[in-house]
């Protein structure tokens, strides 16, 4: 069994993992645990919330070892990891020339990045092409090997967001543009989403040869670790839309790349929560993260309804720590979810609670 340096009870943590994907936890609950972190606080205070250039990659892995490192004596059920937030959705049209620009996030220490659309019109669409010159490609699998040598034996990293589909379209002619060309120039909206097939593909495939797997699996950053090339999918063009509307545009394109790989995880957002029957049975979903929105009930609130929909696929929530402890005092959490609970003091405090989480039983 390999180890982490930051991680010293990793084997028993991968087989908790391993058992709640493999759908063998469902009469018992997970959690990973949000301490106090000097190094979140100190970005903090040196990062204002506004835009930035693109970051030094020496820079972020520090931070994220900074961070890991503090967690080491955790005794929870998260792995350690780093995110690269610096690619989370600019990186694809940035591939194709598009302007990268990014925002400082001071609570959680990333920096994430965006890009404008790219086109006035499909009138540009066939200009379009990857050329491994491009210099956010260059960045991309730089910043890989920095964090892949910076990670070796003591963290994680983790897999990010893929921007296909009608994500993708969004980037290239906007958002309102997009939901008028599936009506009005369908088979350019075809035409681009198998765009977005290859250039995912390719960021992935690049992802999985620079990290490579730990125990044959993948750092997630909400499921931690999963077995096999695991891929992070999002659905969020279709939370506004009806399910009919995500069966005809959204289901072959998840089904697609998830099957390329070895599955994949998604995220809903609370107005999403509607597609939850119909996206459970996506071909090779493994887990689903239930977010909260404002104007929405917190999933953590409404998580024994939704299991209805959700049935026995495992599920993450976020939970804040006050409200979490008076459930599980009383006995009820459902099972077969991992709780992520916000707000714990201190360490020690995070490790008496996992005592009474390993011993919970439905």
């Amino acid at each position: 069994m390999s180890s982490l340096e930051y991680k010293p009870n990793c084997a028993e943590v991968l087989e908790r993992l391993r058992a709640f994907y493999d759908r063998r936890s469902g009469d018992r609950i997970l959690a990973t645990t949000e301490v106090p972190s000097r190094a979140i606080e100190e970005f903090r205070v040196s990062h204002p919330a506004t835009q930035c250039g693109y970051p030094d990659p020496a820079e972020r892995a520090d931070f994220w070892d900074r961070y890991l490192l503090e967690r080491i004596h955790l005794e929870d059920d998260s792995m350690p990891s780093a995110y690269l937030s610096e690619f989370d959705q600019g990186l694809y049209g940035g591939l194709l020339g598009g302007e990268v620009r990014f925002m400082v996030h001071p609570d959680n220490g990333w920096i994430s990045s965006m890009v404008p659309p790219l086109l006035r019109d499909w009138s540009g669409f066939e200009e379009l092409r990857f050329d491994d010159a491009n210099r956010w490609w260059r960045r991309y699998v730089t910043q890989l090997r920095i964090f892949a040598t910076r990670s070796r034996g003591k963290w994680g990293v983790s897999h990010f967001i893929l921007i296909d589909a009608l994500n993708f379209v969004f980037e290239l002619v906007g958002a309102t543009a997009t939901y008028l060309s599936v009506e009005e120039e369908p088979e350019m909206v075809r035409r681009a989403v198998d765009l977005a097939f290859d250039l995912n593909v390719r960021a992935q495939q690049a992802f999985f040869e620079a990290v490579g797997l730990f125990e044959g699996g993948t750092f997630s950053n909400f499921a931690q670790w999963m077995p096999g090339r695991i891929v992070s999918e999002s659905l969020d063009p279709f939370h506004m839309t009806s399910v009919a509307y995500f069966e005809k545009w959204g289901r072959e394109p998840a089904e697609r790349i998830l099957g390329t790989f070895d599955g994949g995880v998604i995220h809903i957002h609370g107005n999403g929560r509607h597609l939850l029957s119909a996206v459970t049975s996506i071909k090779g979903l493994k887990a689903i993260l239930l977010l909260d929105d404002t104007g929405f009930p917190a999933a953590f609130d409404v998580i024994t309804e939704l299991k209805t929909p959700l049935g026995d696929m495992p599920a993450a929530v976020n939970a804040d720590y006050e409200l979490f402890v008076q459930r599980l005092g009383r006995h009820e959490l459902p099972g077969g979810v991992l709780y992520k609970v916000r707000g714990v003091p201190d360490v020690e405090t995070a490790n008496r609670l996992m005592e009474r989480i390993r011993a919970y039983r439905v």
